[in-house]
């Protein structure tokens, strides 16, 4: 997979960023004077370092969307005298999270999947507080095996607030496009940002099994938390990939 899960853009990093935070302050309709979350929690959100998140809140503070307070932070300027983006430019400038159909859509490659569990449970006290649920929530919690061109590439953990999208229950995940079910809830829910860590370790036996590798072979473990357009999360999720058949990029901008 040679570019990961998300979709590639021409924009350094901090200006992507900064298009990101655009975006989310309009799509959750912020008002001049409204105090952005501290720099660390937006450098979280976004993925990013404290030096790309600054270039790109330095980039709307020159065009007089955010101003900043020696004390206070960061605060929305005025949006209201911003023109709206075109459509066609909004769409090729904003990042989007992709899911493994997606990528592979993009890519002309033919994904499959086979369902190794589905059911609706409890959320713990860990996922509520990740989720930003309540704790014993319903969650809808999905184990996969993703292939591509009927190649195994990947073991999947999804778990999704089930209020989020209730069609998630009744929906057969062997043939169904994860994103493309929670696109068509109602309200609609795009992912939009994702927080993500890999690391690599050594396979389960569980693994070494499903993907038929001895316990030399390394694993690379992705966690991603998804937001959806509003800036709430909406899935976790846990990757494991063989660590020959996996690699993720990422670019990184020096804003000077």
């Amino acid at each position: 997979m040679p570019r990961g899960l998300f979709a590639d853009d021409a924009l350094p990093l901090y200006e992507r960023t900064a298009k990101q935070l655009l975006d989310d302050l309009r799509a959750t309709a912020a008002h001049p004077g409204d105090r952005l979350p501290s720099e660390r929690a937006l450098a979280t959100r976004y993925a990013v370092s404290r030096v790309t998140l600054r270039a790109a809140l330095a980039d709307l503070e020159s065009r007089g969307i955010v101003r900043p307070s020696s004390t206070r932070g960061w605060f929305v300027a005025d949006l209201d005298q911003l023109p709206d983006p075109p459509a066609a430019a909004t769409t090729e400038a904003t990042p989007q999270v992709q899911g493994l159909a997606d990528f592979a859509r993009v890519n002309g490659l033919t994904p499959s999947s086979r369902v190794l569990s589905a059911t609706v449970r409890p959320a713990t006290v860990s996922e509520a507080e990740d989720l930003r649920i309540a704790p014993g929530a319903d969650l809808f919690e999905l184990h996969r095996l993703r292939f591509l061109d009927g190649l195994l590439v990947v073991l999947e953990h999804n778990r999704l607030p089930l209020a989020a999208c209730p069609a998630l229950a009744e929906t057969d995940f062997n043939t169904a496009s994860l994103y493309a079910t929670l696109r068509a809830a109602d309200p609609p829910q795009t992912p939009r940002v994702a927080d993500y860590s890999c690391e690599a370790r050594h396979p389960t036996p569980r693994e070494m099994e499903l993907f038929e590798i001895g316990d030399t072979m390394p694993m690379l473990v992705a966690t991603t938390l998804t937001f959806n357009q509003a800036g709430r999360p909406i899935e976790l999720t846990v990757q494991v990939y063989r660590g020959d058949r996996y690699r993720f990029r990422a670019s990184i901008t020096n804003p000077a």
